[in-house]
């Protein structure tokens, strides 16, 4: 399996977490095509209403467990994890097929993989954390 190199610039903020950070606003629909947008859209095109956030210091601390095995690049405790996740809900910003992958985040007590996950993306700290398999996604403060 190959993992994508993290961009590791870290002076670049989204435009949503500047939003959020000042207390700008953000705008667009999930499911909206925009006009004249280009191919790859970037986080700053998504609906707040599809996408919250999350400090990292509120995620489990599965979730904290897995990020750490991203950050080391594994090993891996499902064969699934670092596979290319397809975005086929289309609830994070259009990329390229590649850009996204997903890592799973282990429930105690579930006999399977469970539900919860951390989709990254290709910009460094771009992870988004789900606990319902999908339906719906937060962006990770790693600030807070």
């Amino acid at each position: 399996m190959r993992i994508p190199p993290r961009i590791t610039r870290l002076a670049s903020v989204s435009a949503l977490a500047a939003a959020l950070l000042v207390g700008g606003s953000v705008t667009g629909v999930a499911n909206a095509a925009p006009a004249a947008a280009p191919a790859a859209v970037g986080p700053a095109a998504y609906s707040v209403a599809a996408i919250g956030d999350i400090c990292y210091s509120k995620l489990p601390s599965q979730a904290h467990d897995t990020l750490d095995l991203i950050a080391k690049n594994g090993p891996f405790p499902y064969p699934q994890d670092g596979t290319v996740f397809q975005n086929r809900e289309g609830i994070l910003p259009k990329q390229g097929t590649g850009y996204y992958h997903e890592y799973t985040v282990k429930t105690p007590g579930s006999s399977n993989r469970g539900a919860r996950r951390i989709v990254t993306g290709e910009r460094s700290q771009e992870d988004y954390y789900t606990a319902d398999h999908y339906r719906s996604f937060d962006l990770v403060d790693h600030s807070c």
